[in-house]
């Protein structure tokens, strides 16, 4: 399971009820900080998740309205929070433009009390953890080096308890090991393979998250059969010539982008104050019904064809 919490849900500037871009991605323990616009650090305050663990960053693009808010957000850590290091993760123009924002306004001549780590980024994994990965994808938008997110749990097979019932496994660390995929050896001396107590693999959950895009035709196979997608929808089809020109997407093309990868769910962010958010989901339902849009503060579980919003 993930959860994403939105932070930030407007277009190019802050309106009065949407802060500028960022979310909050957790899984377990782990938690990223998918790009960090104006304003992040007091949306995270509001937002009540804290600070905590919050120590990676995962840049889309270098854009300012999605990575000013990193000369506040390091400026805090520095004086009151217990982190000891943040990693950065970019293409590398991003990271020189962040480089540039903090050894030249907010270290300016000052040594850091946190260790920054800049991690260019490159298509393909970039997290392998025990239970999930990380896999960066590029997309088109304006300017070299943006990127989309692909996070995965990897495929488990199931514990099967009326299995381990019927040959008397007793409860303990022997069932653990088994779902570990380890041979065990029972206190009767029994050995038990995990094939008799686990049953066929299963797919993992799988959430995308696109920043900003001008195209969908080259994105269909990075998101296909997500159980969530999380894009931007900036425009509606009234002003498709405008998308065009500053290489975002309407509401109906980001929903053409779901309907045609098979996804499940689609969450829309990243809307210009010019609109109405029932315009943009009138618009993206009418072409994919299990469309939301995004608010601040917004909380979602994401499970394996699940998608549910949290109660605030």
């Amino acid at each position: 399971m993930f959860e994403i919490t939105f932070l930030g849900t407007s277009a190019s500037a802050p309106s009065i009820h949407r802060g500028l871009s960022s979310q909050v991605v957790i899984h377990d323990e782990h938690r990223f900080l998918i790009d960090c616009g104006e304003g992040t650090q007091r949306q995270i305050l509001r937002s009540g998740l804290g600070f905590k663990r919050l120590n990676r960053v995962l840049l889309t693009h270098g854009h300012l309205d999605h990575i000013l808010g990193l000369a506040g957000l390091l400026s805090t850590f520095m004086r009151w929070e217990a982190i000891d290091e943040i990693e950065i993760y970019g293409g590398r123009s991003t990271l020189d433009r962040v480089h540039d924002l903090l050894y030249g306004v907010v270290l300016r001549g000052v040594r850091p009390l946190v260790e920054l780590k800049f991690n260019e980024i490159r298509p393909g994994l970039i997290f392998d953890e025990d239970d999930f990965t990380v896999t960066a994808f590029p997309v088109s938008h304006r300017g070299p080096d943006c990127y989309g997110y692909r996070f995965e749990e990897k495929p488990r097979r199931p514990f099967l308890p009326e299995n381990a019932e019927a040959l008397n496994i007793p409860p303990g660390p022997w069932r653990r090991d088994m779902v570990a995929g380890k041979v065990v050896t029972l206190p009767d001396g029994r050995q038990i393979s995990p094939d008799q107590v686990l049953g066929s693999e299963r797919p993992g959950t799988r959430f995308v998250h696109i920043g900003d895009t001008g195209r969908i035709d080259n994105l269909v196979e990075h998101v296909r059969g997500a159980d969530t997608l999380v894009i931007e929808s900036t425009y509606t089809e009234e002003e498709a010539d405008m998308a065009d020109k500053f290489g975002h997407l309407t509401a109906a093309r980001a929903a053409q982008l779901a309907a045609q990868a098979e996804v499940k769910h689609l969450i829309l962010t990243h809307l210009s104050r010019r609109y109405r958010e029932r315009d943009i989901l009138a618009e993206a339902q009418a072409i994919f019904l299990n469309t939301y849009v995004a608010r601040d503060f917004d909380s979602y579980q994401i499970r394996r064809g699940e998608c549910e919003k949290l109660e605030e």
